[in-house]
């Protein structure tokens, strides 16, 4: 347990801080809302950085990579390690992980501290489509060529095997025929802005 400007923190389960101001106890996640809405929680701001945190999750990631973007993309400024402890109420460990990971795949940007300070601090890349493009590029991409690989060579194997399954060599067929379309969407999807996007959808749909 610690004290900071007349209220005491003590962690809780999962590493959360719990805090205790004036007899008041809340999470590290309440404790930022009301400081980002100046006392007073913003539902609608929480509904928001929650449906991040469920979507991190769909992606593979955490909820608390979720929850530091969120936080990050509703500051007004770029934020520290330290500020994002405060602002989340999770431990230090936890927060240099998940900043580390959230920069690596480009959903935040690592700056340095006005002044020339040693101090690093983070920025949310609020363009979600960037976002989007660079999991594509670097995730889903990588997974359909890996996977288009194994259905190559699946077929090599069926046809240098005696017992050729017409069956089976047709389901895989039909599958790597699959991926091969999702490929080309993926490709289009990494390469293109949201108005191109739209505009080849038009197009197509046009065409037919």
């Amino acid at each position: 347990m610690f004290v900071l400007f007349g209220s005491y923190r003590t962690i809780g389960p999962n590493g959360l801080i719990v805090t205790n101001v004036n007899g008041k106890v809340c999470t590290g996640r309440r404790l930022e809302l009301e400081t980002m809405a100046g006392g007073d929680v913003d539902p609608i701001v929480e509904d928001v950085i929650q449906s991040m945190e469920r979507s991190a999750e769909v992606y593979g990631l955490s909820r608390s990579a979720g929850r530091v973007y969120g936080v990050l993309y509703f500051s007004d400024g770029p934020l520290t390690i330290g500020e994002l402890v405060d602002r989340t109420g999770y431990a230090k460990s936890t927060i240099s992980n998940v900043t580390r990971q959230l920069a690596r795949i480009g959903m935040i940007r690592r700056l340095s501290s006005a002044g020339g300070g040693r101090k690093v601090q983070f920025k949310a890349e609020t363009n979600v489509w960037f976002i989007l493009q660079d999991v594509f590029q670097q995730y889903v991409a990588r997974e359909m060529q890996a996977s288009l690989r194994t259905f190559d060579r699946a077929e090599r194997r069926l046809e240098e095997s005696d017992g050729d399954d017409p069956e089976v060599a047709e389901r895989i067929t039909t599958l790597k025929e699959t991926y091969e379309d999702l490929q080309q969407l993926v490709e289009l999807t990494s390469t293109l802005s949201t108005e191109e996007l739209l505009r080849a959808v038009e197009a197509a749909d046009d065409q037919n």
